[in-house]
């Protein structure tokens, strides 16, 4: 189970995809100047939607890496194009704001990309670890928002103290940075859902492999608890641009782990106490000679292992019914999530 990655700037970036035409009554000075840096901004926002449409249409791993590189590339174009723009009349604040902006793009987009490549060793640790890295992707969104925030007030003072009549139009760049930022909070808010319960299952199988039946039962309500909590927010989630499939997904694998929870574990937990009185009634039976044996010990022993043996059928049954249950649910889940951002991630070349 691996998480489709929309990685964080998406959609903060998007709202610097809106083309702005900027017009001076001299259109040589101030109005050239602030297209300049737009069309900078512009130029590097195409190579990383390259990069945004390649990663969820491909799988061609180092096609992928190549338009990071080349979105990482084109980053450090855009910033060395603004850098060698001089200040205007004196005044740097626009460019000073526009440069702040593409260098904390660089940093998330080259530093902080191992937080992404890493992010099976974060899903194997914990749900809290994964509700952290979410929390930290929004806290770069909160960070680059307060970025862009200075960026189009840097624009409309100049804008205002040069005499700029600034015109915004909507480009097919923009719409689609901005489609893909939609799909990635939608995304990650049923994937949280599915997240919590999958990894609160396999903590389940790994009790069940040490035969805790303590920690099995506590698990086992944790998972029910989560599941039950699932269920509801999905029966108030609407259907993305009239899709439902990824909330579908996930309402039968949270079924899945409600009824493992709620009537599948009991069985296995059930056994292992069988199992354990078995043991000590044979402990008990072998520990006596065959003059000591009543009629009644053999009666109670031979009733035993054929209440044991029975139970062993009904555990293996019930494990194996769980695996394939298991199996199938995440299956069911994979598929539908790569589905998912194929068609809802808009192609661009």
């Amino acid at each position: 189970m691996k998480k489709i990655l929309l990685p964080s700037i998406l959609f903060l970036i998007s709202l610097l995809a809106t083309a702005k035409t900027a017009l001076a009554q001299d259109i040589g000075d101030p109005g050239a100047y602030m297209n300049a840096i737009s069309n900078a901004e512009t130029e590097m926002n195409k190579s990383y939607m390259a990069y945004i449409s390649a990663s969820a249409h491909s799988s061609r791993k180092r096609k992928i890496e190549k338009l990071r590189l080349q979105a990482v590339d084109n980053i450090v174009i855009c910033q060395n194009s603004i850098n060698n723009l001089p200040a205007y009349k004196g005044d740097n604040v626009l460019r000073q704001s526009s440069l702040n902006y593409v260098q904390l793009c660089y940093k998330i987009f080259n530093e902080d990309y191992v937080h992404i490549v890493n992010m099976d060793d974060i899903a194997e640790r914990s749900y809290d670890e994964m509700q952290a890295y979410l929390l930290l992707q929004q806290a770069t969104n909160d960070t680059l928002e307060v970025a862009i925030k200075r960026i189009n007030k840097a624009e409309q003072s100049f804008a205002n103290k040069y005499n700029v009549k600034i015109i915004d139009e909507r480009t097919e760049l923009g719409d689609k940075m901005e489609a893909t930022g939609q799909l990635s909070k939608y995304h990650d808010k049923v994937y949280l859902l599915f997240y919590k319960c999958n990894w609160e299952d396999n903590q389940l199988t790994e009790a069940v492999n040490q035969k805790n039946v303590t920690k099995i039962e506590q698990v086992r309500n944790a998972l029910d608890k989560y599941a039950k909590e699932g269920l509801a927010v999905l029966d108030t989630l609407k259907a993305f641009e009239n899709d439902g499939s990824l909330a579908n997904a996930c309402s039968q694998a949270l079924a899945f782990f409600k009824d493992e929870a709620e009537t599948q574990m009991p069985k296995v937990t059930d056994y292992y106490l069988k199992e354990e009185n078995f043991t000590k009634l044979k402990t008990a039976m072998d520990a006596k000679s065959n003059s000591e044996r009543t009629q009644q010990d053999v009666d109670n022993y031979n009733k035993a292992v054929t209440d044991i043996n029975n139970a062993v059928n009904d555990y293996n049954q019930t494990n194996n019914d769980l695996n394939n249950g298991r199996h199938a649910i995440i299956k069911t889940w994979d598929d539908t999530e790569k589905q998912f951002a194929d068609t809802h991630t808009p192609y661009y070349k």
